[in-house]
């Protein structure tokens, strides 16, 4: 069993509201204490992850220690999500409950544009919102700034969620949405 500073609480359907513990850091010392921090509500088209590993890229210490001047602290890092399907939105259509699933470094993106039409969200004409420290620009990240995967549960549209075979460890999956897809895209497009 988890620890009790590690349990998620998810309310009744009818508030619609998540409550989970974040590992955040409050300043570029890169010390991170756990918080208890209110997600934003699931839609319609959202998946409730129950987070079971993240990865620790060095994109994720470069932003907690302000290394590139823009942090927004607190932060809570993490684009390397592995975890399982806790509940879906009324509309989703990609995943059910107890499905493995994985997020990477973007939450939302227009998805009208050209480049979000074709499956390429990083290359949004207008702008994407990342995973973590950034700030949602087309209202389905929540608001305020996007927290990442540090965490016990997050919630995402299915649209940026990635399906992961069952047979892969979760504990393995992490690394496979940042540096397995750095690797994995050039081989695929030459």
């Amino acid at each position: 069993p988890k620890p009790s500073y590690l349990q998620h609480v998810v309310l009744p359907a009818k508030l619609m509201s998540l409550e989970c513990i974040c590992l955040q850091s409050r300043s570029s010392r890169c010390v991170f204490e756990p918080v208890r921090v209110a997600r934003h509500q699931p839609g319609e088209h959202d998946v409730t992850i129950d987070v079971k590993f993240c990865g620790v890229c060095h994109s994720d210490v470069h932003v907690a220690k302000n290394d590139f001047l823009e942090t927004k602290f607190p932060v809570v890092p993490g684009h390397e999500i592995a975890g399982v399907v806790a509940a879906v939105g009324a509309r989703v259509t990609k995943f059910r409950v107890g499905d493995h699933v994985g997020v990477g470094f973007f939450v939302d993106s227009c998805l009208e544009c050209a480049p979000c039409k074709r499956g390429d969200e990083h290359f949004c004409s207008a702008t994407f919102t990342p995973t973590f420290n950034g700030k949602p620009a087309h209202g389905r990240a929540g608001a305020g700034v996007t927290k990442g995967g540090y965490s016990t549960a997050m919630v995402v549209d299915e649209r940026f969620a990635i399906a992961l075979p069952k047979a892969l460890p979760l504990e393995r999956a992490g690394p496979l949405l940042c540096a397995g897809v750095t690797m994995y895209a050039p081989e695929a497009e030459s």
